[in-house]
């Protein structure tokens, strides 16, 4: 029997110790990072609240949708047109610094009409013929606000609790507590549309896993021949050469992980993994051509084109069919800053017909009552004209105080308007939901209490609400 002295010991253990160490300081306990196999692969043993719905899709509207202009209705302002904000209204509340110029902030009542619709009588703008279609599916909630007058931090705080980059992004969290349904397909998958202005940026962080194991980031599928960057094989490999390799990449791994024991090397395999299954599985839920002519006609004409925002709507309904846990749609443009009008009108008729079209589709499938549908953006707009306001041209800055989103399907009821703007559409005078809230409300609906599904990182347990946040309960089924 051989004798160890002490050099051999440090020798021998010290990438074991290091490594549990490291891991400690990076904030990865191996129990918490390799605690996968639960429910679905996510980190839960069971919900803990009866689940509302299966799965998430949101059309995030980025750069902040005019409440005016869409579906918080104010006469009052158009009696008022041209008048100046009262101070008493706005109460000395923050100003970006493209309205803190101005001498005046003169109000403006929107030029677009607007009726009630459905048995809800719910209003909405002339602008969206085909959402008004849909007016008794969905529940419009008018008393939104967030702590950021920004778009950069609005946006990472709307899609990751913190305006700070850094923390992981909503579908993430969901992915982690839940995991997947489907073995071929990742649990967040994200699509950008391609026929929108750029004028606000969009970064893969909104999407992304912060500090929680790699696995659990979304996945961007682009409108290109590969939607999914290096995922098809080199040329001169076939996929049974794919499958050798990764067999024996695996054994490499395992064998390192063994040797250091880092958890992260087993999220390592298990992507390598899903992208030799996704090899199939992605053409095929991209394959458009069992779509019948009445569908793409549903949905509009942009939805035969990869890449729109019609089309990713389609393709959206496709992934949940799939059991795609959480799937996001990002579409720029709505920063309407100056010349209102015409480019919100672009905005409305890009994105319109193909949103209300997802909810019909999910409707006719059986898929909306178990599907969570959820429409807006980061922030409002100002009730008052950034600018110049002349007779035919205006524009709307930020206003984080009080903007609507309206949400469909499974765990929220259905023709319902939910908050109270004051008649200045300035601030909220009844039902305030802070973006806290709806997070809340959106992992209650999806089985989880946002309390209780936490991630310890740097010694501190974090959570999607981060402090606060409160279930919306009133808007629940």
């Amino acid at each position: 029997m051989s004798r160890m002295n002490r050099r051999t010991f440090i020798t021998n253990s010290a990438m074991g110790i290091g490594a549990m160490a490291l891991t400690s300081l990076l904030g990865l306990p191996q129990a918490q990072a390799s605690a996968s196999n639960m429910l679905g692969g996510g980190i839960l043993k069971k919900p803990h609240v009866t689940p509302r719905a299966k799965r998430v899709v949101f059309l995030f509207q980025s750069g902040g949708p005019s409440q005016f202009e869409t579906f918080d209705y104010k006469p009052f302002l158009q009696k008022h047109h041209g008048e100046d904000l009262p101070d008493s209204v706005r109460k000395g509340q923050r100003l970006t610094g493209m309205s803190a110029s101005q001498s005046q902030l003169p109000m403006v009542g929107t030029p677009y009409g607007f009726n009630q619709y459905g048995e809800s009588g719910a209003w909405v703008s002339d602008l969206l013929p085909y959402t008004a279609e849909i007016a008794d599916d969905l529940c419009i909630v008018k008393s939104l606000h967030t702590d950021q007058i920004n778009h950069d931090p609005a946006l990472t705080f709307f899609q990751t609790g913190h305006q700070l980059p850094g923390r992981p992004s909503i579908g993430s969290w969901l992915q982690y507590g839940l995991g997947s349904e489907n073995d071929n397909l990742p649990a967040f998958i994200v699509l950008v549309s391609n026929n929108a202005p750029r004028d606000q940026p969009l970064y893969a962080r909104l999407w992304g896993n912060g500090f929680l194991p790699s696995r659990h980031q979304g996945v961007q599928f682009r409108a290109s021949a590969d939607p999914v960057l290096y995922l098809n094989d080199p040329q001169g490999y076939h996929r049974s050469d794919r499958e050798q390799m990764l067999h024996a990449l695996k054994e490499v791994n395992l064998a390192q992980m063994e040797q250091v024991g880092d958890a992260s090397i087993q999220d390592r395999i298990k992507q390598y993994e899903m992208a030799f299954r996704m090899q199939l599985s992605v053409p095929e839920v991209r394959d458009m051509s069992d779509e019948p002519d009445s569908i793409f006609e549903m949905y509009g004409e942009d939805s035969r084109q990869p890449g729109t925002y019609a089309a990713n709507c389609l393709l959206a309904r496709r992934l949940l069919e799939k059991d795609v846990r959480f799937v996001q749609l990002y579409h720029q443009g709505w920063d309407n800053h100056g010349n209102l009008p015409s480019s919100i009108e672009r905005q409305c008729k890009d994105t319109d017909q193909a949103s209300a079209a997802l909810v019909k589709d999910l409707k006719q499938r059986g898929l909306l009552e178990d599907t969570l549908v959820i429409w807006g953006g980061e922030f409002g707009r100002t009730n008052y004209s950034q600018g110049k306001l002349t007779a035919t041209n205006f524009g709307r800055d930020h206003h984080p105080r009080c903007f609507t989103m309206w949400m469909a399907g499974g765990g929220v009821k259905p023709g319902i308007s939910y908050g109270t703007t004051d008649p200045f559409g300035y601030n909220i005078v009844e039902n305030p939901v802070h973006v806290h809230d709806f997070q809340a409300t959106l992992l209650h609906i999806m089985g989880i209490d946002h309390e209780r599904l936490t991630y310890e990182y740097q010694g501190r347990r974090f959570r999607l609400t981060d402090v606060s946040g409160h279930v919306v309960n009133d808007i629940l089924t």
